[in-house]
């Protein structure tokens, strides 16, 4: 009877050993198998995908303003021109384009200021070919109307800011909105001098060579060594 009893007891025990190895065994294989198919990894939460940054055509403007009294450029207005000269020529090399509005108060300054403003941009660099004058109508007696000076040369922008395509309020996925990063995005490229940076990069400039020759010199004419020159600074 005893012996009966104990056999039992031994059969119980092996399949309760057995029942753990093959629960264990679903555990392990369930953790290794893709059974999880939203990692975190697999999120699309980026916001450089969402806005990215694009090197594009686009116009280029800057407004300088004039008052009805003003019959030369005031350096206000010259640093701006030359401002506008820099940025056309690492941007661009199509036409610029000299705008003078027209029914304005300030038409007739603007008018006469407009080949002060071609001559200054021909000092900085603006073939004078490139240059073309033209006109726009003001909104109306109280428009500022400034000459308006553009081109069009390649531009760093990104997505449009602003946009809200879902209720924030009932969005439970813990992401980021999706304006979420657009103005910073939009500062950076606004900031970049360049665009064609992020095309490619610039190429390297010449060596100095009188640099590197006395560089190299000094390697081979010096003889002391780093313990030399810790031991005589040393003040202890």
């Amino acid at each position: 009877m005893a012996h009966k009893n104990a056999t039992t007891l031994r059969l119980g025990i092996s399949k309760a050993l057995l029942a753990t190895a093959l629960v264990s065994a679903a555990v392990l294989s369930g953790c290794a198998g893709p059974h999880d198919q939203l990692t975190t990894g697999g999120i699309p939460d980026d916001y450089r995908a969402r806005h990215p940054i694009i090197v594009t055509e686009a116009e280029q403007t800057v407004d300088i303003p004039v008052a009805s009294t003003d019959r030369r450029l005031t350096i206000a207005q010259r640093d701006l021109i030359r401002g506008f000269a820099a940025n056309y020529i690492s941007r661009a090399s199509g036409p610029v384009y000299v705008m003078s509005p027209q029914g304005s108060p300030n038409s007739a300054a603007a008018y006469q200021l407009r080949n002060q403003v071609r001559a200054e941009l021909a000092a900085r660099g603006v073939a004078s070919s490139k240059i073309v004058n033209t006109s726009y109508t003001a909104a109306g007696a109280g428009d500022a109307a400034p000459i308006r000076l553009s081109f069009t040369g390649t531009t760093a922008v990104t997505t449009q800011c602003g946009q809200w395509p879902k209720d924030i309020s009932d969005d439970f996925t813990n992401q980021n909105y999706y304006n979420f990063g657009c103005a910073s995005q939009n500062n950076l490229a606004a900031q970049i001098a360049n665009p064609e940076d992020l095309i490619a990069p610039r190429g390297m400039t010449p060596i100095d060579a009188q640099r590197r020759n006395n560089a190299i010199q000094e390697y081979r004419t010096t003889t002391s060594t780093i313990e030399d020159v810790g031991d005589s600074s040393s003040g202890f």
